[in-house]
């Protein structure tokens, strides 16, 4: 007689797991944008010398570009999920001083811009914008180098490997939105997942992350940096945090870059290499 009990309560246990599989799922789906993008944290003030890239339907996203005659690449910047252009002039401008030609492009629904941040929407103002970068500035992909930021990693790596551009820098990125969360792959669903989209990227890739980053956990640098392929670098900061890295990384940021920039130039250098 008991047999059947325990039966019946591990099949109410069992739908019990499923309701709240199926609650979470949903709940997920539901509120991740709105715990993904943050644009009222960003700046609303568009820079000086800023432009509107039309995204079609009646939207249009800023965009900034700032020369180098002497850059033998442009850097084109990725921002995170609570900044905008009017944030950035700081990190641009180093940027520019180390040598690159810049362009950083809002995400829908940001400072400036128009629309709605979705990770749909931002594919397709990136779309537009990488057509600008080519036709108006004159710009070819494999000039560029991504630099994806934070969740600025998901549009960043969405072109890499979709586009032969000529490298790609990922910063304090996660390997996909839930699993910041989850830390495993348990929901469907999932956001912006540059794991499993770095093995489509074939430039050369390299890697920062801070080893005290409390907001993106340093094995998520760690798992991006193993799964690419071909040439890549890392920098570990033992002491950095997630929106701290340039302070605590200090001179090793643009010898990093540098390193890297070479490796760009001459793709089938060494594969692997920390820089210290």
């Amino acid at each position: 007689m008991k047999a059947p009990r325990r039966r019946g309560l591990g099949l109410r246990s069992a739908l019990a797991l499923v309701v709240i599989y199926g609650a979470v799922t949903l709940w997920a789906r539901s509120l991740s944008d709105s715990m993904l993008f943050l644009p009222d944290y960003g700046s609303r003030v568009e820079p000086a010398g800023a432009v509107r890239i039309d995204v079609g339907e009646g939207i249009a996203v800023s965009a900034v570009y700032l020369p180098n005659p002497a850059a033998r690449f442009t850097v084109w910047y990725f921002h995170g999920n609570a900044e905008a252009l009017g944030d950035l002039t700081p990190r641009l401008e180093k940027l520019r001083e180390l040598g690159f030609a810049v362009f950083a492009v809002e995400y829908p629904g940001y400072g400036a811009s128009g629309g709605v941040p979705t990770e749909r929407s931002i594919y397709a103002a990136n779309r537009a914008a990488l057509a600008y970068l080519r036709e108006r500035v004159h710009v070819p992909p494999e000039k560029v180098i991504l630099y994806g930021r934070s969740v600025g990693g998901g549009p960043a790596t969405e072109i890499a490997a979709k586009e032969n551009v000529g490298g790609l820098v990922l910063e304090s990125a996660f390997v996909s939105a839930y699993r910041v969360m989850t830390r495993w792959p348990l929901l469907p669903g999932d956001k912006f997942r540059n794991l499993a989209k770095l093995r489509d990227v074939r430039c050369p890739v390299l890697v920062i992350h801070g080893r005290a980053d409390r907001v993106i956990p340093c094995w998520h640098g760690e798992a991006l940096y193993a799964a690419a392929r071909g040439t890549k670098q890392h920098l570990w900061i033992d002491t950095a945090g997630h929106n701290d890295l340039l302070e605590w990384a200090g001179d090793r940021y643009g010898k990093a870059l540098q390193e890297f920039t070479g490796l760009v130039a001459a793709p089938s250098g060494h594969g692997t290499t920390a820089i210290q």
